[in-house]
């Protein structure tokens, strides 16, 4: 009977145990229930890094002007020599002497060199550099070396340039028809002017000019891209000073090119003064000129002719400008399909700019790789090997 209700208190224990564990579970289950559920944390927001600051590039160091390969480490200068002469001694390309030349304290203008300075090939910081030293009279106490400035050695050859004194002039239509003209000569019997012979003349102005210089009016002067008239070739024939200014003047023949005749214009002289200093340099765009004359009219156009340019200073050309002038592009026939074909251009050679007015421009060739003609192409070189 102990036995049994031992028995029962255990299994009334047990279920009331069982009765607590489930209100237990009921209770938390309907809190959880009635809790609202908590938002997961916000991540922080994602902050991009500020780009690293990027040094601007640093600017290719130029290439170096082409040396040639046999040129000499030390030259003397000689008398007769050119700055472009010997530059070639250096560089391929001559005209880019600037580009090496060093500025010596000895020398007041680093364009002048006499004979009988020593030109110097150095490097220096890997650039080619040639150094002018010059005569001293004394080896302690250095001084400023004094030459006359016609001993300096020129740029280019001035002869050539003197010849252009002779050379045709382009001449406007208005000058033209404003400008006096040789009526007729002293001597009865005489039909063309020489040196020493007096001259009668119309439409000298009363002014204080003295010197006058013959021209005979030839060719026009075409643009040959747009067909513009750029003016009239006046070719000098002789100099002459004014004897008496009237109605008709009298001048005299002081120099004689070629024979005066009638009708020769009379115009101011060109100066006679060339700068010997010039800096050779290439243009910033390219002139896109033509070979539209040359001095003494000659059909095949070589070294130390003088040229005359459709461009002026209108268009931009400088002096000192330096021009490649490429052989115009011939025309074959192709022997399979019959057509015309444009042959690719060539170069020919290399001019320099030293007169320039507003419409033309004049030139000298300083060298020339094959023959040059009149209506090939004068453009800005290729800047390979420039600073």
């Amino acid at each position: 009977m102990a036995k049994y209700n031992d028995s029962s208190r255990m299994t009334g224990l047990t279920s009331r145990l069982a009765v607590g564990i489930a209100v237990t579970s009921i209770a938390l289950l309907t809190a959880c229930a009635q809790t609202p559920p908590q938002p997961a944390p916000e991540a922080p927001p994602v902050v991009e890094a500020a780009p690293a600051p990027v040094a601007a590039p640093l600017p290719e160091p130029p290439p170096p002007t082409p040396v040639r390969r046999d040129a000499p480490l030390r030259y003397v200068v000689k008398k007769g020599d050119t700055l472009w002469d010997i530059a070639a001694h250096f560089l391929h390309e001559p005209w880019q002497w600037p580009e090496i030349w060093s500025v010596n304290d000895q020398v007041r203008n680093p364009h002048l060199i006499y004979p009988g300075d020593v030109l110097t090939l150095i490097w220096r910081d890997g650039r080619p550099l040639v150094v002018a030293d010059v005569q001293r009279t004394d080896q302690l106490h250095p001084q400023v070396r004094e030459y006359p400035l016609a001993e300096a050695i020129p740029t280019i050859p001035l002869d050539a340039i003197r010849d252009f004194l002779r050379s045709p002039r382009l001449v406007d239509a208005d000058t033209l028809k404003d400008a006096p003209y040789v009526l007729a000569f002293s001597h009865p019997f005489l039909m063309e002017g020489a040196g020493g012979n007096d001259i009668y003349a119309k439409k000298v102005p009363a002014t204080d000019r003295v010197a006058y210089q013959a021209v005979r009016i030839g060719d026009k002067y075409v643009d040959p891209e747009s067909g513009e008239l750029l003016g009239w070739e006046a070719t000098p024939v002789a100099e002459l000073d004014l004897q008496r200014q009237d109605e008709i003047s009298v001048l005299r023949i002081t120099r004689s090119y070629r024979e005066t005749r009638p009708g020769d214009r009379l115009l101011p002289p060109p100066l006679e003064q060339f700068d010997s200093n010039f800096y050779p340099h290439a243009p910033d765009s390219d002139p896109g000129a033509y070979i539209i004359s040359v001095f003494d009219g000659v059909s095949q156009i070589g070294q130390y002719h003088v040229i005359t340019l459709n461009k002026g200073a209108d268009d931009g050309v400088e002096v000192g400008h330096v021009l490649r002038v490429v052989q115009a592009g011939r025309k074959a026939r192709d022997p399979q399909t019959g057509k015309m074909e444009t042959l690719p251009e060539l170069d020919a050679g290399t001019v320099m700019v030293f007169k320039v007015e507003r419409r033309v421009s004049y030139a000298l060739v300083m060298d020339a790789a094959r023959e040059i003609h009149l209506l090939d192409r004068a453009r800005k070189p290729e800047a390979g090997g420039l600073y």
